[in-house]
């Protein structure tokens, strides 16, 4: 597992960047928690604790269902500004779930890029610097999209990477 690769999860590095973002997906990600953390000095900074999915891993039948090979990590953008958000808890969901993150364009060159987080209870935009995204632990073959809390580690906003 030389510089954070997993080869049989199909990983390539355990950290990541809005470099790399045409080439990740958040899509039925679930977040454990997320921290808005003061900078001092600039802008604070947003982190999410999830359960990234590396790859989803079809069916072999007689088998019906998806597996998944997951890992937790921490998701952090930096220079955070103009938050806004809906969070509807009217149906409670046990988990917050996204549906996607993308970097919208504005047109306008002179404001940090905003970004979108879709999430099937919850809407966030913001504008921030960009991101970086730690894979905490290798990734696991699992039949669910979220990992139970002790096996990856409780809640964490550690900004490590496993190798």
């Amino acid at each position: 597992m030389e510089g954070g690769s997993h080869p049989a999860s199909g990983l390539r590095k355990a950290i990541w960047s809005d470099a790399d973002l045409e080439v990740m997906s958040w899509h039925d990600v679930t977040i454990h928690g997320m921290c808005v953390q003061p900078a001092v000095p600039g802008m604070p900074r947003l982190l999410f604790d999830l359960d990234y999915i590396v790859q989803w891993v079809h069916p072999v039948p007689p088998a019906t269902t998806f597996s998944f090979w997951l890992a937790p990590a921490t998701l952090v953008f930096e220079d955070v500004t103009d938050l806004i958000g809906d969070l509807d808890f009217s149906g409670w969901l046990p988990q917050l779930t996204v549906d996607g993150l993308r970097r919208v364009t504005t047109g306008d060159d002179s404001a940090e890029p905003l970004w979108h987080i879709e999430g099937h209870a919850f809407d966030l935009k913001f504008r921030a610097a960009g991101f970086r995204q730690f894979v905490r632990q290798p990734p696991r073959l699992v039949a669910r999209r979220v990992l139970p809390h002790a096996e990856r580690g409780g809640y964490s906003f550690a900004e490590t990477s496993f190798a």
